[in-house]
């Protein structure tokens, strides 16, 4: 596993191993940051907080790995540099001053960092400072105490500074944690998951922010707040059971919604587990997740040539990012080396790597209006999905949360146009277009219905445009019915899982099939009439956020004019070609339901309508 060209393999199976990966990754960035100063510069890309804001960033985001390194009593020389650095950026006389913050100040989230390391090294964090110094730090990140937030998983970065505060022996502030805890109950939903504040999305901010704060929470002042820091357990334990679901065999972990270039930060919860010996999982397979996926990140081209973590997902893309991912940024991923703050005797790094358990069938979620099917191995996990969108309306917020269906080898495609089909990223996706090569897809739904065989959506693409469509695992396949109600003539295409470019094959005359170097992608219709043709796109390179080359789509399309038109289809993608079910589900329309029978069973789903 190269963690970029020319770097030595690490194998990652020790402790010493994962701390060789970290030190590597820190080695890189030392040799981007001058000495004397307070800040490093690591690109010329901008985010919306400008430069300058973006060089404490990228200090500041190196922390999550080596505090825990630090708290662990390993002497790390490559700190001096960052100590020094957050004295002169907390100092209001330095040139290098960081700055008084504002309302939505990018700095408040960067103030988390320096709140952990002071409540994992306690008063000795503090020993190299004069006491003009612990001054100027304590009301440098202060200033979070009482500032305008998003109403989001932001108010975590309030607390984790007064609980690094009250354990280094500073003034803190019971207060302000009690009020940020009571803003973020209001979004908790129930079995462990909670929204990234009212109305917003349930992804990976849930795992690596609400559940990873609340265990440092918990394991650090549990003590002092013990109805807290069990209510934090056991809703971090539920939430385990559900997002274990989302870890493939292989390291891979299911790629969906904003964020995905802090990249191994994916797994921070599972780091956050080990770190607080929470209950439900051995630490044989908490450790076989964590380090599988770590596994699988190095081996990804992700790091330039002077070891800099890259803007993107699978390789360097910046068509992928938001707006506020500036070139520091990706190093959020080191909050997956907070299970470094255990030592090397600790049950956790003697326990055994185990296997992923046995996740067979699928997992409803309904909390995140998820559901999720693993194959017969795991290799291959996919994901059916609708109702979550993010309101801020970043670059490619469609791709990133409202497909029908993502996947754990295949990811998903974005946008990289408004016009003609090969840039509209069209997998998983139905688009409508009025003959004149504009696309429109589903973006936000008026009504959503989780239920143990299929996930109901109702959505409009147009005023007078109305779509109903059921999502119905069925094994390796996924179904898919839309009842098309229109008052205008439509050209619609709807997409299978997106592979490397490839040719197509027909299945039939209503069928396709694309087998690639990197899996093998097919999508059959089942439309009770008006049969779809089936045809592939070829899309643009960088346009896949798991490869570089340009991506293959297996696709159906056909016109529709004004009234009610029903469309099905089957569609499936594996890595193995071996592990391809070829016999396609049987689906029926009947008067009042649905009838969906995957091939050579007995069991047919039925949903009324």
């Amino acid at each position: 596993m190269h963690m970029a060209a020319g770097k030595k393999s690490i194998p990652l199976s020790s402790r010493s191993e994962v701390v060789a990966a970290l030190m590597a990754m820190l080695e890189a960035l030392d040799k981007q940051f001058p000495p004397g100063q307070s800040g490093f510069t690591l690109g010329d890309t901008c985010a919306h907080y400008g430069a300058k804001i973006a060089e404490m960033e990228g200090l500041s985001r190196a922390m999550w790995g080596l505090f825990p390194l630090l708290a662990s009593g390993e002497t790390v020389p490559l700190s001096e540099k960052y100590f020094a650095a957050l004295k002169m950026g907390t100092d209001p006389q330095s040139p290098g001053y960081w700055g008084e913050t504002g309302p939505y100040d990018q700095r408040l989230v960067e103030m988390a960092a320096w709140g952990l390391g002071l409540a994992l090294l306690q008063e000795k964090g503090l020993a190299g400072f004069s006491p003009r110094e612990r001054d100027n730090l304590h009301r440098w990140l202060n200033q979070i105490s009482d500032a305008q937030m998003p109403d989001s998983n932001w108010n975590y970065f309030a607390i984790l500074v007064q609980l690094g505060f009250k354990r280094a022996g500073l003034p803190w502030d019971q207060q302000a944690i009690e009020q940020r805890f009571a803003l973020m109950e209001a979004y908790y939903l129930g079995d462990g998951w909670y929204s990234d504040g009212p109305g917003r999305p349930k992804d990976y901010y849930i795992s690596m922010a609400f559940h990873f704060y609340g265990l440092i929470y918990a394991t650090l002042n549990g003590e002092d707040d013990p109805e807290r820091a069990a209510t934090l357990r056991e809703r971090s334990r539920q939430f385990a059971a559900d997002f274990i679901w989302m870890s493939a065999a292989g390291g891979e972990s299911m790629p969906f919604g904003r964020s995905l270039t802090y990249r191994f930060a994916m797994v921070a919860f599972w780091s956050a587990v080990a770190f607080s010996g929470l209950e439900g999982f051995s630490h044989g397979v908490v450790k076989g997740l964590i380090l599988r996926h770590l596994r699988w990140w190095l081996g990804q081209p992700i790091f330039d040539r002077d070891g800099i973590l890259t803007l993107g997902f699978a390789y360097p893309n910046l068509a992928m990012c938001e707006d506020y991912n500036s070139p520091g940024s990706p190093y959020w991923a080191l909050k997956v080396f907070l299970m470094l703050a255990l030592p090397e005797e600790h049950d956790f790094w003697r326990a055994k790597e185990q296997p992923l358990p046995e996740l067979s069938g699928k997992r409803v979620i309904p909390h995140a209006q998820q559901i999720l099917v693993h194959s017969k191995t795991s290799r291959h996990v996919y994901m059916l999905t609708s109702g979550q969108l993010e309101l801020n309306n970043y670059v490619n917020t469609e791709a990133k949360y409202t497909k029908f269906a993502y996947s754990s080898a295949f990811g998903f495609t974005i946008e990289r146009g408004r016009y003609g089909i090969k840039h509209a990223a069209c997998d998983s996706m139905l688009l409508l277009s009025e003959g004149d090569n504009y696309y429109r897809g589903r973006r936000e739904c008026e009504q959503v219905e989780v239920r143990d065989d299929h996930i109901f959506s109702r959505w409009s693409p147009w005023q007078d445009v109305h779509v109903s469509t059921w999502l119905i695992p069925c094994g390796d396949w996924h179904v898919r019915v839309h009842r098309l109600e229109t008052a205008r003539a439509l050209e619609s295409v709807e997409g299978g899982f997106a592979v490397k470019k490839a040719p197509h094959q027909s299945i039939g005359t209503r069928g396709c099939r694309v087998a690639a170097e990197n899996g093998v992608s097919l999508i059959y219709d089942l439309s009770p009439t008006h049969p779809r043709q089936p045809e592939s796109v070829v899309t643009p390179p960088n346009s896949s956020i798991m490869f570089a080359e340009c991506a293959t789509i297996p696709l159906l399309q056909q016109a529709f004019a004004p009234g009610t038109h029903w469309l099905a289809c089957a569609v499936q993608a594996n890595p193995d070609a071996q592990d391809i079910t070829e016999a396609v589900p049987e689906f029926r329309l009947e008067d009042d339901r649905l009838c969906v029978k995957a091939a050579n069973e007995n069991n047919t789903i039925t949903i009324m309508l």
